[in-house]
């Protein structure tokens, strides 16, 4: 999940993580060892990540990963952590697509060994777009890389989003089918009014965000299409390259059904909302990179699906991180990292562009 820079994400101890992941290890592979543990110090504010190396003479890999629930002490980002339903989407997409999704090795669903569920999987090396400060300021490989490198990123990016959309069948997916009346879209946007009501529960509410759920109503669609499987967080950030080629493809904590445009929509605005946070701070950014235009168009040419009704779902995707966005403010809030302002709009990192889409206004 892409954010702002990162306030606190857990209250938890690393040596204390490691000796406990030591002693359950060993009831999995007996006579191993977890060794080099660490967290990472880019680890998201969803899910924590821990990183491993298993020491035992024939280990089923040695470099690994492991994915923990979020810890709730942290006031976490969303409500629930379902490690079972990311562990079983990793598992379809391994075994039903050709996207480099690492493998899984063991799932716990008992929160006793770590304090709560996980599962272990294949670590891959690479690298990743970075978040903070994002890819799109300066001092960083990707945004130091050339134009024809970081065309390339772009093509197999969106690749990856087309072969998921068509390899993997929506009905190996139905446990991501989200609760509710209605088509998977109107169950997405239903499932996401009720993260905002979750979110600003005690708290103050954003009249911004209610009327971008108004523009939503307004400009429904007239025909979402099927659902297929969405990766959920669909962004650059979410895939280690090796050089510019996907090498894994992470976080599918947000995978669900819904209609092809959910992610693509996703895809081009958590580019906007980077590139317009470094416009905003005198930076130029990468304007010519993960542009809308190419990326339907890329898209409409690898699957012969060409995206529809593309300002809904770019404006959905807004609304989406704008939620985040407020979560994220008032856990800092929580922690007395800010105050309340009177305006809690103005929480909202993009507010000035999600007003606009609202307005109509944002693409000129």
């Amino acid at each position: 999940m892409a954010t702002a820079p990162r306030p606190r994400t857990t209250t938890r101890d690393p040596e204390d993580l490691a000796r406990r992941l030591t002693a359950w290890l060993d009831t999995r592979l007996p006579g191993a060892k977890a060794v080099g543990v660490t967290v990472p110090a880019s680890n998201g504010m969803s899910s924590e990540t821990l990183l491993f190396d298993i020491e035992h003479p024939e280990p089923p890999l040695r470099a690994c990963a492991l994915r923990l629930a979020a810890d709730p002490a942290a006031y976490t980002v969303f409500p629930v952590y379902d490690m079972v339903r990311q562990y079983r989407t990793m598992r379809v997409v391994g075994e039903r697509s050709d996207l480099p999704v690492p493998k899984v090795l063991w799932l716990e669903e008992d929160p006793g060994p770590l304090g709560a569920p996980f599962f272990v999987m294949e670590r891959v090396e690479g690298r990743v777009p970075p978040d903070v400060m994002p890819y799109t300021y300066e001092g960083n490989w990707l945004h130091a890389a050339s134009d024809e490198e970081r065309e390339r990123l772009e093509a197999a990016s969106i690749g990856l989003l087309a072969r998921l959309h068509d390899q993997v069948p929506s009905a190996e997916a139905q446990f991501l089918a989200l609760p509710g009346e209605g088509d998977a879209l109107h169950r997405h946007v239903t499932a996401q009014r009720a993260y905002y009501d979750w979110v600003v529960d005690g708290t103050a509410r954003s009249p911004l965000i209610e009327a971008a759920f108004d523009r939503l109503a307004e400009t429904w669609p007239r025909e979402p299409g099927p659902p297929v499987l969405n990766w959920g967080d669909a962004r650059i950030g979410n895939v280690v390259y090796d050089g510019f080629a996907p090498a894994a493809v992470l976080d599918w904590e947000m995978a669900a059904l819904a209609p092809r445009e959910v992610d693509l929509g996703w895809t081009v605005y958590l580019h906007r909302f980077f590139q317009d946070l470094t416009e905003a701070f005198g930076q130029r950014g990468l304007p010519d990179f993960l542009r809308r235009d190419r990326i339907e168009a890329r898209y409409a040419e690898l699957t012969g699906h060409t995206p529809r009704d593309m300002d809904f779902y770019i404006l959905y995707a807004a609304l989406r991180q704008a939620i985040v966005m407020l979560r994220v403010a008032y856990r800092q809030v929580h922690f007395g990292e800010v105050a309340v302002p009177a305006d809690p709009d103005t929480l909202i990192l993009h507010h000035g562009s999600l007003r606009a889409m609202v307005q109509g206004s944002y693409w000129g």
